[in-house]
């Protein structure tokens, strides 16, 4: 067994007995500070419901209506010299929702391979780009925040930018699409 995994089975086990000490060292009484955040986040995950449940509805029509394949289609002549036409659907959804531009990247994979300069995209792509809608909608409509016009013009554009980044470091690290792999 190497040290990498057993640090890593053990490093939560750890965590939870270390606060635990440190929480009775410092009197703090345990048990009912955990039933009373316990009851918090109850409370929290019930008014994040009808905003989880929103936005599935709105990704769900946004994929099904055909808008998704509308704006790749108006999108793709113009951008298809620089970011994979497959990529770009995978690109549009991510900042509405991880999971729909999690099935893309694994169809990509399917289809591309992961090693391909399509799946390297799609991988950095996935990591590098946050799900903004996703964040705005679910975590500041649970707590009341109405105005979201400065999150979310930010929030877009440094998906955007994370995005063009993604491309241009998988260039940069493994070269132009249909160069030979080294």
């Amino acid at each position: 067994m190497t040290a990498v995994h057993l640090l890593s089975n053990w490093l939560l086990p750890c965590f939870l007995v270390g606060t635990a000490l440190w929480a009775a060292v410092r009197r703090v009484p345990v048990y009912e500070a955990f039933i009373d955040g316990a009851k918090d986040g109850f409370g929290t995950a019930v008014n994040i419901i009808p905003h989880l449940v929103g936005m599935m509805v709105a990704v769900r029509v946004f994929r099904d209506s055909g808008a998704l394949e509308g704006l790749v289609g108006w999108a793709s002549p113009w951008i298809s010299r620089w970011v994979p036409a497959d990529v770009l659907p995978m690109m549009l959804l991510r900042p509405i929702s991880g999971t729909g531009s999690l099935s893309f990247m694994i169809d990509l994979f399917r289809t591309h391979g992961p090693d391909s300069w399509t799946g390297r995209v799609a991988s950095v792509v996935q990591g590098s780009t946050d799900t903004t809608l996703y964040v705005l909608t679910v975590y500041f409509g649970s707590v009341g925040i109405r105005r979201i016009r400065y999150a979310l013009k930010v929030g877009l554009l440094s998906d955007l930018i994370s995005a063009l980044a993604s491309v241009a470091a998988v260039w940069w690290f493994f070269g132009p699409p249909g160069e030979p792999e080294p």
